[in-house]
């Protein structure tokens, strides 16, 4: 009788082969189907078309009288900074509006702490040593591409489903100086979706640190993106418990319209103590002279307040939810019964992290692509694009329609199950 090793493994090859033969039928139509990044699909984009008529040739006037045609105004205009306050949940005097980008704005305040002190310090960072920042993983790839590309040496965090675990971070803030900061994404965490508990946040905002110049980079992006209108997630304002805890700056806090309105022409804004802003302003006048203050007025007319933004979101959810849902259902079906894979079921956010067989995330990635899916590269969700554990994929459902949704997630399934058995075969040898 044959060994119940044998028996395996001539079902191991069944399996392979009926799944290479469904690969080769699937790489055979030629197919062009992308889900590499979180854009926003045409019918999202049209939600705001609007905006490009919304202001007549004769409204050029903020509400405090400033003519938004010409130069000035570096903190953005009153009613900009009042809307992103009150999205944010913290008060007016908190926020600046500027640019297109909170991305740009992440990297400049980067850069100005490498090359000037911040309030509580007498030495820029760079100044003081080879400077440190925590990155819960996975996370968001073009935030450790900002700090990687200054040289800033990074250290995985790794999560839960509370948020970063804060009995490593706190350990290592407490024990080494030259850690001055950490990435943060709060709500909705990109990739997992995860949302930080209110003990997480006071952790973060109470916690000791040896650096007196420590900042943690708060990520707002996603804090209006709920798929489910029931489910609004939301976490305190940081500002506030930050300086009820004894630490006033230790945030700056980010945020856009980039995937409210137009994403490659929406507002951004900061968020932080006075004490950050002035040191903001200081260096921003020596920048520029001011924002695009008409593209803010557009906006601030177009939204009109908090709620308006909420209707805004709730056209999106309409669009993005059955995508989500047909990718998870899906998943579910395919891959349910498939031990070695597992992911995450967001509440909002923009996308979905599968977690695929130890050590066959590039070769799942590999095999996508090759049949004609474009996924993330495996490894960027984490730091230097190397994930330890070769498992992690994010899914970005947004951009493609349903029709090619599902084709690309058919053929991801085949190819999950397709590297992770070709890896047990193997190992078995």
């Amino acid at each position: 009788m044959p060994s119940n090793k044998t028996a395996v493994m001539k079902e191991i090859d069944a399996q392979i082969a009926e799944l290479e033969m469904k690969y080769a039928e699937y790489k055979s139509r030629g197919l062009k189907l992308n889900m590499t990044r979180g854009k926003p699909c045409d019918q999202q984009l049209d939600i705001s078309a609007e905006m490009n008529s919304v202001l007549p040739p004769e409204d050029y006037l903020a509400e405090d009288g400033t003519d938004c045609r010409n130069y000035g105004g570096l903190d953005g205009i009153p009613e900009a900074r009042r809307l992103f306050a009150d999205l944010l949940g913290t008060n007016f005097e908190n926020v600046m509006v500027a640019g297109n980008s909170s991305l740009n704005m992440m990297y400049d305040n980067m850069l100005r702490a490498l090359l000037f002190p911040l309030p509580g310090s007498e030495k820029s960072w760079s100044a003081q040593g080879q400077v440190k920042f925590l990155c819960p993983v996975p996370g968001y790839d073009r935030h450790f591409f900002v700090t990687q590309s200054l040289g800033i040496e990074m250290i995985n965090v790794p999560m839960t489903e509370q948020g970063p675990d804060m009995d490593v971070v706190e350990a290592l803030v407490a024990s080494d100086p030259m850690i001055k900061g950490m990435w943060s994404v709060p709500v909705y965490s990109n990739p997992d979706g995860i949302v930080y508990s209110e003990e997480v946040c006071r952790r973060l905002a109470g916690m000791k640190t040896a650096a007196q110049d420590f900042r943690i980079f708060l990520d707002n992006a996603y804090n209006v993106h709920h798929l489910y209108s029931d489910k609004k997630n939301s976490i305190p304002d940081m500002i506030s418990l930050c300086a009820e805890l004894g630490n006033p700056d230790r945030v700056f806090e980010f945020a856009s319209t980039s995937k409210v309105t137009y994403a490659g022409a929406g507002m951004a804004a900061i968020a932080s103590s006075e004490e950050n802003l002035n040191w903001m302003r200081k260096h921003m006048s020596a920048q520029t002279i001011g924002p695009d203050k008409l593209n803010q007025l557009r906006h601030v007319r177009f939204l009109k307040n908090a709620e308006g933004v909420y209707e805004v979101m709730d056209k999106h959810a309409a669009i993005l939810r059955p995508k989500f849902e047909l990718v998870l259902d899906l998943l579910e079906k395919n891959l349910a019964d498939f031990d070695a894979c597992h992911w995450q079921k967001p509440e909002g956010g923009y996308f979905i992290s599968v977690y695929v067989s130890e050590g066959t995330a590039s070769e799942v990635v590999r095999l996508s692509n090759e049949c004609g899916v474009a996924l993330t590269p495996a490894g960027n969700t984490y730091p230097y694009g190397q994930d330890p554990a070769n498992s992690n994929i994010r899914l970005a459902p947004s951009f493609p329609p349903l029709d090619e949704l599902r084709q690309a997630i058919e053929i991801f399934s085949v190819c999950v199950k397709l590297a992770s058995l070709r890896k047990l075969k193997e190992q078995s040898n």
